[in-house]
């Protein structure tokens, strides 16, 4: 299998369990557990797991000015994006979120603009324009009949999380060629995990998941969060951006948003509504300019 190959076949599998661990935390958030209590187990749980990963793997000498990255990446890029990300889902439907969350490719290119002075070509332009509209209907839309409890503020979340993702992922892809993923993860997750630490001895921490008779179900979901979206994919996103261009692996966010869609109606999370079914068709068209049709995911890393 070559380097794309593996790249494609790891972001494949990350954005399906990205998906599924957004319909899980809409069920989970914030009746069984609070947004922020959430995100302080995830990283914790996550660092603790990688530190442990780490013990058998040979790692390499890290230079302070990488550890400094690292850092910056951990408290801005993992605590930022997931404290934004829970607060977000609680407001507003997985849906919702999703879609947004599918817009990384348009910040990723606006990122990598203003950071690394990359050309936007017409195309892309167009795209970004195309993305906004779609974006701009969502959020402007309605509520779903009662399933959101306030789906501007959740949506306007939503986007910043995105873009904060997006500026995560232009920047440890430039340290994934010269660090090994283990080390990326052990750093960003650690840094993260001690910024949600003392978060949450500020605001308390809050779980009816753990102070009422023990419930199968949320205690399923939250043990599937903590193993698979918050271990497993974040394992498997650094092969992605070792392989393959930032943009490209910020489209594979639009697996994370159909598979998010169909559970979310499959189980009820969330309704078939003409402005959202419009706002997905928008950001779909956005992503296929912003990725010139499949070229540059040709061109990724090998």
């Amino acid at each position: 299998m070559n380097g794309y190959a593996k790249g494609s076949l790891a972001l494949f599998v990350a954005r399906v369990f990205s998906g599924l661990n957004v319909n899980a935390l809409g069920y989970l958030l914030p009746v069984w557990i609070a947004p922020l209590s959430c995100v302080s187990l995830r990283l914790v749980f996550g660092a603790v797991v990688f530190w442990i990963v780490s013990l058998f793997v040979k790692h390499e000498d890290v230079v302070w000015r990488d550890r400094f990255k690292l850092v910056a990446l951990g408290t801005f890029g993992i605590f930022g994006y997931m404290s934004l990300y829970a607060v977000s889902i609680s407001f507003t439907t997985p849906v919702n979120f999703a879609i947004f969350n599918a817009m990384q490719p348009l910040w990723v290119v606006i990122v990598s603009a203003v950071f690394y002075r990359e050309s936007v070509e017409s195309r892309k332009l167009l795209g970004l324009a195309v993305g906004f509209v779609g974006a701009l209907l969502c959020i402007l839309s309605e509520p779903a009949g009662g399933l959101a409890n306030n789906a501007l503020l959740g949506n306007m979340l939503a986007v910043f999380a995105s873009i904060i993702y997006a500026i995560y992922l232009v920047l440890s892809a430039r340290m994934v060629g010269h660090l090994k993923s283990t080390t990326i993860l052990r750093y960003t997750f650690s840094s993260g995990a001690l910024l949600s630490i003392v978060v949450t001895a500020i605001v308390g921490f809050d779980a009816h998941l753990f102070s009422s008779d023990f419930k199968f179900l949320p205690c399923a979901l939250l043990l599937f969060v903590l193993l698979f979206p918050t271990v497993l994919t974040y394992f498997l996103i650094p092969i992605g951006l070792k392989y393959l261009k930032s943009s490209v692996v910020a489209i594979y966010g639009y697996v994370t948003l159909l598979v998010a869609a169909i559970v979310s109606y499959v189980v009820g999370l969330d309704r078939f509504d003409p402005v959202i079914i419009l706002s997905l068709l928008l950001i779909g068209a956005s992503i296929y300019l912003v990725g010139n049709g499949g070229k540059d995911a040709a061109s990724g890393r090998q």
